[in-house]
Formats: C-alpha cells, sequence, structure tokens
C-alpha cells in the first residue's frame, strides 16, 4: 500500500534537507511586504502650506511697500570714488592710446586671435551621450565601468514592435474540451506568417564594412557558440523554431484539428524553456538558439497573464557589444544601418512597425542637428544685418552711407566670433574635447553679451559732444573711461559665474561653464582694444565725410547737425518718464511681485524629434512592452561562494538566509508597483546547486580522465559527480564548490538537462585564473515597465534603495546596475545642482559688483535681487511651457540665464548709481534714458529676431531648449531690466554718493559740460 509520510513544504526531511524556500513555498513566508505609505501632504489649516506661506509673503510684502519708504546710503563714500576714479582713468589713458595707434592694437589683437584659434585643428568634439551628461566620478560612471569590465558590455538592441491595422479577432476552441479562447489579430496565421516572412529577411540582411560582408551571425548574441551558432532572436515565431513548416504544423484528420499553432501557443507561453509542449504536436518550445523566450519579452498590449489577446508581437535582436574593439564594433554600426535603411524602405499593408536600432538616437540627434543649420545660420544673419544696420545713426538720406555703420557692425560681429573662436582653441590646445552644446549656445551668449557693450560704446559716442580743447583719441578715451567700467561690471561678473560652474561634476555643464567664461572675457578685451581702434578709424571717416565700406568716395563738406536717435529719444521722452510717474510705479512693483508669487505657487521639479520613425518607436514601446530594462545586482569580489556562509547570503533556494539576496529581490517583486522590480531574479547558484546535485541527470564527468561528460552523452566511463548519499545530497563546498562549477559554466542546455548554465550564467560568473575561485557576480531580473522619466528616476532610486538593503544585511558590498542609469542619475542630483550653479553665480555677481560698483553693497544686492527674481521667473516658464529640469536646460538656466540678466541689469544699476541727480525717480529716468535704449537695442531687439527664427526648427531639442528658453530669457531679462529695476531702483536705490557728485563737479569746472554730462 502507499503509505509514504508526506511532508509540508515548511518542514524538514528525514534525510538532513531542510524546509522549502520562500521563493517555492508560500506557507515558508512571512507576512507579505506592504509599501510604505506616501508621506502626507504639508497643509496648514487644511490648505497647502507652501500656498499658505506665499501668500503670507505676498500680504506682509504689501504691508511693508505701502507702510515703509525705504533706502540705504552707501558706505565708504570716498574709498567708492577713489576706485571709480581710477577705473575711470585706465580706462581714458588706454582708449586715447588705441584710438593713437590703431595700426598696432589691431595687427596685436589679430595675431593673438590667430594664434589662439590655431588649437582648432586639435578640436574634438564628443558627441558620446555617456561622456556628455556622466561624471567619470559618479556612482553610476564607476558601476558601468565595473560591470563592463568583469563581464562585459550591455549587449547593443535592435527591436521592432509590430501591429497589425486588422482588428479581426479569432475563437480557438480546444479540442479536448476546455473554454474557447480568443485570439488577437496579430496572432493570426496567415499574420504570423508574414512577421517571419520580414524576420528571416532581416536575418539574411547583409551589410559592408571596408569592402567585407557583414552578417548578422557575424555580430549578433549566440549563447551556445561554437556548439550552436544560431543568433539569439527573442520573437514568439522562436516558439515555432522560425520555421514556416513549424508554424503549419497540425495533428488532425478529416473532421478535426486536435492540435495546431494554438495549443503550441498556449503551451509555451506557460512553459517557455520546454523541449516537449505535451501536445500531440511534441514540437519544442525552446528558442533555436538554446534559450527560453519568456512571453512578456516577445508580447505586447495583452492584460494580465493572457497572452492570447496580445496587440502587438515584439522581436528583438541583442548584438555583441564592444568595449575596446573599434573595429568589431564598426561592423555592427554597419549592420544596424543596413537594417534601419530596410525598414525604411520596407511596405505591408498589413503590418504596422515601428523599430529601433542601439545607433537610432544618436544618427536622429545628428540628422536632426545637421536639417538645423540652415535654421541657425538664418537666425544669426538676422542678427548680424540688424547689428550692421542699427549701429548707424543716419541724419539725413543724403548722409545714408556717410552716417552708417555697416562696416563697424560687421568688425564687431567678427570680435564677437573671434572671441568664441579664440576660446574653443585655447582649451583644443589644453585637450579638453567640445561638445555640442557648446558650439550652440556660447555664440548666442557671447552675441548678447558683446553686441550690448558695441551698443554702448557706439551709441555714447553719437550722443557725446567733443569739448573744444578735446582731440579724437582724447574723446573716444573719456567715453571709454565712461562705460568701460561698467563693460568690465557685466563682463568679469559673468566671466567669474561661469568659472565658478566649472564646479559642477557634469561634464558637459562644466565644459560649457570653462568655454563661456573665457570667451566673454576674451570678448571684453578684443571691444576695450581692437573695437576702439576700430572706432577711431570710423569716426574719421565719419569726420571726413567718407562713405561706408567705399571708404574712397567722399562727400562735399556740408555743415553737420546733430540730432538725437528716435529710439533714445523715446525712450529719454515717453517711456522713461510714464513708467516712473507717482501712479504708475506702485502699479508695477505689486504686478511683478504678483507674477513672482504665482509662478513660485506653480513651480515643479521626454524629449522627441519631429518626424522621426524613433518617436513612434518610443510611442509604441510605452504602449505596448509590458517589461522594463533589465536590472543587474551585482555582487562585487571578495565574498567566499565555497563557504555555506558565504552561499547562504546569496541564495535562494532551502537553508538560504531569508534576507540573502535572492530573498530579498523576490520580496521586492512582490510589490513591483513600488520597487519596480518586476520579477525574481536569475540565480546562477540556485541552479548550480540543483545541477550538481546527485539526482539529476546533469553533473557527470570521465572517470578516466576527470573531463566534464554532458548529459545527452552515453558512455559508460560517465559517472555522477556526486554520490547518492546523505554528505553527497547536501550542497557542494570547499573544494567541490570550484572543481564542478567551471564544468556548470560550459554546459549547455539539451533535452536531458536543461539546467546547463553555459547560456544563462556564462558571463554572470567572473572566475579567477586557473579557475581557482569566484570574483564578481551578477543576479539578473527585469524592471517594470518605465514610460516617463519619473518612472526611470524612480527606478534607479528603488533599485539602488534595494542594493543598499542587501550590502547591509549581507555585509558585503552589491550595487544595482542598469543600462539607463548612466544617463538618468543626473536627475537625483538635478535639483541640488542647480541650487548650488545659481547659489554660486549669483554669490560671484554679488562679489563682482559690490567691488566694481564702488564698493556699493545695497547696488550690488539690487543687481543680484534682480537676476534672483528672473531666474525664479524662469522656472515658472519652464513648469508653464513643459520645459524639463535636465542637464541642457542647466545650462541654459544657470549659464545663459544668468549671463544675460547681468547685461539687463547690470548697465541700469551702475548708471543710477553714478548719477548726480536730485533724488531717486530722477536718478532712475536718467538711467533708463540714457543706458535702457542702448540695453533695447543692443539685446532685446537682436537676439529677439533671431530667436523667432527658432521656432521654424524641426527638431525639438531646439524647439524646446532653445527657442522656448531663449526667448523666456530675453523676454524676462528686458521687462526686468527695463521696468521693473529702475522702479526699484526709484524707490530703494542707493542714495547719492556725495563724494563722486563733488568729484564730478571737479572734473568738469570750467568746462563747457560743467552742466554735468552723463553717459
Amino acid at each position: 500500500p502507499m503509505n509514504n509520510k508526506t511532508y509540508a513544504c515548511t518542514e524538514s526531511l528525514e534525510d538532513g534537507s531542510g524546509p522549502c524556500s520562500c521563493q517555492d513555498c508560500a506557507k515558508a513566508c512571512g507576512p507579505k511586504p506592504v509599501p510604505p505609505p506616501l508621506p502626507p501632504p504639508w497643509t496648514i489649516f487644511d490648505i497647502d502650506g507652501m500656498t499658505v506661506v506665499m501668500w503670507i509673503s505676498y500680504v506682509a510684502f504689501l504691508l511693508i511697500f505701502f507702510g515703509l519708504v525705504l533706502g540705504n546710503a552707501s558706505c565708504c563714500e570716498t574709498l567708492g570714488e577713489r576706485f571709480e576714479n581710477a577705473l575711470r582713468t585706465v580706462f581714458s589713458t588706454w582708449g586715447s592710446f588705441c584710438v593713437r595707434h590703431p595700426g598696432l592694437v589691431i595687427l596685436v589683437s589679430l595675431t593673438l586671435v590667430v594664434a589662439f584659434s590655431g588649437g582648432l585643428i586639435h578640436m574634438r568634439i564628443t558627441t558620446n551621450p555617456v561622456e556628455l551628461w556622466s561624471s567619470p566620478t559618479s556612482q553610476a560612471r564607476q558601476d558601468k565601468v565595473y560591470f563592463d569590465s568583469h563581464f562585459g558590455p550591455f549587449f547593443r538592441t535592435v527591436q521592432l514592435i509590430i501591429t497589425t491595422p486588422i482588428n479581426d479577432t479569432t475563437i480557438y476552441s480546444p479540442y479536448f474540451g476546455g473554454s474557447d479562447v480568443p485570439f488577437g489579430a496579430i496572432l493570426d496565421k496567415g499574420i504570423l506568417h508574414q512577421v517571419l516572412d520580414l524576420q528571416l529577411e532581416i536575418e539574411a540582411l547583409v551589410a559592408t564594412y571596408e569592402d567585407q560582408n557583414v552578417t548578422l551571425k557575424d555580430i549578433c548574441l549566440a549563447p551556445l557558440a561554437p556548439y550552436n551558432d544560431n543568433c539569439t532572436i527573442l520573437s514568439v515565431l522562436n516558439y515555432f523554431q522560425n520555421s514556416h513548416s513549424m508554424l503549419d504544423h497540425s495533428i488532425g484528420d478529416d473532421f478535426f484539428i486536435y492540435a495546431d499553432y494554438h495549443s503550441h501557443f498556449l503551451y509555451c507561453v506557460s512553459a517557455p524553456a520546454s523541449l516537449n509542449d505535451t501536445t500531440l504536436l511534441h514540437d519544442p518550445c525552446l528558442g533555436t538558439f538554446g534559450g527560453p523566450v519568456f512571453p512578456w519579452l516577445a508580447l505586447g498590449g495583452y492584460d494580465g497573464t493572457n497572452y492570447n489577446n496580445a496587440t502587438a508581437l515584439v522581436i528583438t535582436f541583442p548584438l555583441n557589444n564592444y568595449l575596446n574593439d573599434s573595429v568589431r564594433l564598426e561592423r555592427a554600426l554597419a549592420w544596424e544601418k543596413e537594417f534601419i535603411k530596410f525598414m525604411k524602405e520596407f511596405k505591408n499593408p498589413n503590418l504596422t512597425i515601428a523599430f529601433s536600432a542601439e545607433r537610432s538616437i544618436e544618427d536622429e540627434i545628428d540628422r536632426e542637428s545637421n536639417s538645423d543649420i540652415r535654421t541657425i545660420v538664418i537666425s544669426y544673419v538676422i542678427m548680424f544685418i540688424y547689428i550692421s544696420l542699427a549701429l548707424g545713426h543716419i541724419q539725413s538720406f543724403d548722409r545714408l552711407m556717410v552716417d552708417s555703420k555697416i562696416s563697424l557692425g560687421i568688425a564687431g560681429i567678427l570680435i564677437v566670433l573671434g572671441s568664441v573662436s579664440a576660446s574653443l582653441g585655447i582649451f583644443s590646445y589644453a585637450g579638453i574635447h567640445l561638445t555640442l552644446i557648446v558650439i550652440e549656445v556660447i555664440p548666442f551668449l557671447v552675441l548678447a553679451v558683446g553686441v550690448d557693450n558695441i551698443f554702448i560704446i557706439v551709441q555714447t559716442y553719437q550722443r557725446d559732444e567733443r569739448m573744444s580743447h578735446e582731440e579724437l583719441h582724447q574723446q573716444i578715451g573719456r567715453i571709454l573711461g565712461d562705460v568701460a567700467p561698467s563693460m568690465l561690471l557685466s563682463s568679469l561678473s559673468e566671466t567669474v559665474a561661469f568659472f565658478l560652474g566649472a564646479l559642477s561634476n557634469m561634464p558637459a555643464v562644466r565644459t560649457f561653464s570653462l568655454f563661456a567664461g573665457l570667451a566673454v572675457f576674451i570678448d571684453f578685451l578684443l571691444q576695450i582694444s581692437c573695437f576702439v581702434s576700430l572706432l577711431g578709424l570710423d569716426a574719421k571717416r565719419q569726420e571726413g565725410n567718407r562713405f561706408d565700406i567705399v571708404c574712397c568716395v567722399k562727400l562735399p563738406e556740408v555743415q553737420e547737425t546733430k540730432t538725437d536717435g528716435f529710439l533714445f529719444r523715446f525712450f529719454k521722452k515717453v517711456y522713461a518718464p510714464f513708467i516712473l510717474k507717482e501712479w504708475v510705479r506702485p502699479i508695477i512693483v505689486l504686478l511683478y511681485y504678483e507674477l513672482l508669487h504665482l509662478l513660485w505657487l506653480n513651480l515643479t521639479l521626454c524629449l522627441s524629434i519631429k518626424d522621426s520613425y524613433v518617436l513612434d518607436y518610443f510611442g509604441n514601446m510605452s504602449e505596448y512592452l509590458h517589461t522594463g530594462a533589465p536590472v543587474y545586482f551585482v555582487v562585487k569580489d571578495g565574498l567566499n561562494y565555497s563557504s555555506p556562509e558565504g552561499q547562504n547570503v546569496v541564495c535562494g533556494g532551502v537553508g538560504c538566509n531569508n534576507n540573502s539576496l535572492v530573498q530579498q529581490v523576490y520580496a521586492a517583486s512582490l510589490i513591483s508597483n513600488y520597487t519596480t522590480i518586476a520579477f525574481t531574479p536569475s540565480s546562477w547558484i540556485d541552479d548550480y546547486f540543483d545541477w550538481v546535485k546527485p539526482q539529476s541527470t546533469c553533473c557527470r564527468y570521465y572517470n578516466t580522465t576527470g573531463a566534464f561528460c554532458n548529459a545527452s552523452v552515453v558512455n559508460p566511463s560517465c559517472v555522477h559527480c556526486r554520490p547518492m548519499t546523505s554528505a553527497g545530497k547536501q550542497r557542494p563546498v570547499g573544494e567541490d564548490f570550484m572543481r564542478f562549477l567551471p564544468m556548470f559554466l560550459s554546459d549547455n542546455p539539451n533535452v536531458k538537462c536543461g539546467k546547463g548554465g553555459h547560456a544563462a550564467y556564462a558571463t554572470a560568473v567572473d572566475l579567477y585564473p586557473d579557475d581557482t575561485g569566484v570574483g564578481a557576480t551578477y543576479f539578473m531580473t527585469y524592471h517594470t515597465i518605465l514610460k516617463e522619466s519619473p518612472d526611470y528616476i524612480d527606478a534607479l532610486k528603488m533599485a539602488r534603495a534595494l542594493a543598499h538593503n542587501i550590502s547591509q544585511s549581507m555585509d558585503h558590498e552589491v550595487f544595482a546596475y542598469s543600462v539607463f542609469y548612466v544617463f538618468y542619475e543626473q536627475y537625483l542630483t538635478i535639483a541640488y545642482d542647480t541650487a548650488l550653479n545659481l547659489s554660486v553665480s549669483l554669490a560671484a555677481i554679488f562679489v563682482v559688483s559690490t567691488v566694481l560698483l564702488g564698493l556699493e553693497v545695497w547696488s550690488a544686492v539690487l543687481v543680484s535681487l534682480t537676476i534672483a527674481m528672473i531666474l525664479v521667473n524662469m522656472f515658472g516658464v519652464m513648469w508653464l511651457w513643459d520645459i524639463s529640469l535636465n542637464a541642457v536646460s542647466l545650462v541654459n538656466l544657470v549659464m545663459v540665464s544668468c549671463g544675460i540678466s547681468v547685461e539687463f541689469c547690470s548697465h541700469i544699476v551702475r548708471a543710477f548709481s553714478i548719477s548726480v541727480k536730485k533724488n531717486r525717480v530722477e536718478r532712475a529716468e536718467e538711467a533708463l534714458a540714457y543706458m535702457g535704449s542702448s540695453v533695447f537695442s543692443g539685446i532685446t531687439l537682436t537676439k529677439f529676431g533671431g530667436i523667432l527664427i527658432l521656432a521654424l526648427s524641426k527638431s525639438q531639442i531646439f524647439q524646446v531648449f532653445y527657442f522656448r528658453m531663449y526667448l523666456a530669457i530675453v523676454l524676462l531679462g528686458a521687462t526686468h531690466g527695463l521696468i521693473f529695476l529702475p522702479v526699484l531702483l526709484s524707490y530703494i536705490g542707493p542714495s547719492v554718493n556725495k563724494a563722486k557728485v563733488f568729484a564730478a563737479h571737479q572734473r568738469y569746472v570750467g568746462t563747457e559740460r560743467e552742466r554735468l554730462l552723463n553717459y
């Protein structure tokens, strides 16, 4: 009689075997883990806390604004005036020298620029996204290096997502009973045949690299090579061995079909590693490459585990990646290029296909960037034309060619471009690689800064009247003495802020900061030297009534009547008096503070490419895929796997610790919606224990030679590795562990033994030389499907938190690695990086402004405050315009926004600080009239025309991060600098510096300028 004792899965056996593990026995598990509750929202009186705080601050501001009249007199007035006078003297002397010796100054400037630009022959451009956005010292980058060096780089992926416009659903009725099973249109046999034709055509593609043919077999991942050189193809067609005849295989008679592709499919999705489907077909499910095709990798658009309801097929071709073999990598790239070309030309009315290769994103970014070159060139041409025409102050139509300054404008633009070229060359000499963001952004930034200074110099000269005792070089020297300190203030503030931005860990931001800082400073030096010399030459040409450009043509001498330009008259007579009226000023302050308040309340912390096949692929990937990227839990070198203690902290089977690595990852997969871990990890050590035990037919060796004997070999000299004894049934430890492990890792799965580790774990275990021990290993699982950037960021956080917990319980370092971590790690610290860069930049601007404004601390505070308001409003605009905070927007925000904001604010504040009018309102009106018109024409109008052209760009990189952000930066900078700041100065600007007033009167006493001339 059958009277053997049965054991519960929680009980130990008589032979000493322990109870089943949690993965195999639910009763052995503790309570199911529960995700921690979300933190409650911060509320005050059941209202959002931030809203309450902002409204309180708004009301407090209104009370202070209406109740108090604030002011702050500068300290150290005498010291500040002396410093101001010293700067004026130095720049006046230098300006006079440049006008008197233009040939020497221009020759030296040109020689230095050419010499520095010579470094461009050593220029190297970095396009690798990893090198751009991930610091070599970052955790993700170090983890990637460790993974690549021990296990090889992550494979390259070529993938298709296939749907059909046909909506028919077929019903399969099993012959041997059971419920009817609906099959989606994509699983119709006719559609599957068409998909198989496509798959076979892709397998047959032949590319050419250096006159040699490259086929898929040359580059594909073949885990069982050289015994089985079939490529890994993760496709539902691999359930049918990628064969039309197997797909048509059926068993039946004239009346019934007992088994066909329906029954085989249903069996294989539940047992993908099976070598016999147990139906009447007896066909294998295992792929031709020797591994299983899991249904969640090959099907999409299904619900739960109802794979028969799938609406999409996913075909994945993993290709070998190469760490330090550029030739083999280029061969893979060549085949991928041929694949993309083939897929773009492929047409089938019954199939809708989205596809992507590993090279696709970089290819498309390059394509879009190249297609936008025309747009960028038009943008710069428009700015160049405007600058050339706007610099001239035309007195009358007769003097059009005399008063125009086209040649001077072009020279100014060339100086800006020369400064950029010199900066790029200097750092190229130093071996620092360029990035595309440097080439695209820096000319725009330096043009904004440089053109503003050009307009200030030229328009100040045009409005100035030469005193009777002055010569031309003395007049231009005096003008430079007046305006150069303001130019130095803005340029040095930006240079210091940019150089401090190089403290960032992000390579793209650090490189941009270095190049931009040096370019801005070189531009300033060229403007106060080369451009001043050119201005002197142009002034002599104009005074001699000679034509611009065609200098040999001369007009007859006529009496010239000097008039102010339209823009200057408008600012002086209309605009400045209006916004500084008594009833207008409080309205402006309240509106701006309300704007700041609302945008701050709305502040919160996927880039795509138009008309690109990659965009379709990303859309389908989000809609249909059910599994995310693979994630590897890597156990670093040093763990003793030969000891029971070392085995128990990682394994997941009988006798393993409840908090082992495998058990913890398994527990995390039970709450996958929280942890983003989708499945139990594949465990090489547990499969090894199953493979080596004497009850299995897997582990055998030749008793004559000791060499491994595969389970499929029939030979009497092959014996089991371990005896069928109580000791033999235990796990191998010590020398036994290392004796049989290399056999396991070299064993190919077959009908008699499906546990062979060659296919699944050949790269998962890094053995010491001569197989003396185990080094680093990994345990692989998958993330859940990740669709948006926040999903990827959350997955990275959760995987790292889990790895940290495992490390603590094992007392050994474990880290989580996935191929996308290196790109998304920047988001973990992006808020900190942004805050740090903004704080450092604002601090630098404050310090430089304090010094160069003659130690007027309050003036520096107002400059920094206005720039801070612009930045806060930029955050609000980013939220409203759906611009994500990432490395590209950080460069624009911290560098460009800070840089251009300084230009809008510093000139106005300095003009106010040196004005000697009797009250703040009049001083603000004068500063706005004389400096505002130059700022408006120099930055706002120049940039506005160029930016609008960027709206025509096909690339969303340009549309989002350049057109939208640049437009917002210019508009916010202009409105704050030309509307809000003058009104703010009229209320709380620094008191007049009495030492500067006295010095100004002393400077002009006894001259026709005794009535003080400003700017």
